[in-house]
């Protein structure tokens, strides 16, 4: 969604990126320079969109599910609440066992409970993820679409910070590949690139 925070950043939003994974401990347990690569590849991605605030946790990468649940929501809740953030974009729950985590997590922590300051909560989709879940646990449906044709080159000088994580075409992680899924979804709603989204929820002053 680097179109999407792209757009925000240009609009002067306050942003946070929070990544709340190592990233890499499973793949590389011995590696420390390769995890400290990935890392700065991302603080870099992040710039590149026009985000300084990139907070990256060391909860342990693709071993999500085996923490108590309540640790990883406490994690979770307190940059929603220290942060007082009004929008929450959130990955969808897919075939990655750690983006399910995290959607449950963030459900807990953007509960419409009086005094949440969480006005919009909507799930983004990463290519090589969301489109290979099953279809019968599947449920991105995207209901919200971002025109993102201002920001598409951002977006893919964000990515080329990615070495590491780049694929040659036709796997789905690279520019080309981001490039179609734009375009794509672009198409979909009658504009040259768009980023979709699933909203969650949303509660708006009546009129808005």
């Amino acid at each position: 969604m680097g179109g999407t925070i792209a757009l925000h950043a240009k609009r002067g939003d306050e942003i946070r990126i929070l990544c709340v994974t190592d990233g890499s401990s499973t793949q590389y347990p011995d590696d420390a320079e390769i995890r400290a690569r990935k890392e700065g590849e991302a603080v870099a991605a992040a710039a590149a969109l026009g985000v300084g605030d990139y907070v990256h946790l060391d909860l342990p990468d693709m071993r999500l599910d085996t923490l108590p649940h309540v640790d990883v929501n406490r994690v979770v809740e307190e940059h929603v609440t220290g942060t007082r953030a009004e929008l929450v974009y959130t990955v969808q729950p897919d075939v990655n066992r750690d983006h399910r985590v995290i959607f449950d997590s963030v459900a807990v922590a953007t509960r419409p409970v009086p005094g949440q300051s969480v006005r919009r909560v909507l799930t983004y989709a990463p290519t090589s993820s969301t489109e290979w879940t099953p279809a019968p646990t599947n449920w991105f449906v995207p209901n919200w679409f971002v025109d993102v044709s201002e920001t598409m080159a951002q977006k893919l000088e964000a990515f080329a910070c990615f070495e590491t994580e780049s694929r040659p075409f036709p796997h789905p992680r690279n520019a080309e590949g981001l490039e179609a899924h734009a375009r794509f979804f672009g198409a979909t709603v009658g504009c040259r690139y768009a980023e979709p989204f699933v909203l969650v929820r949303s509660v708006e002053p009546f009129g808005v």
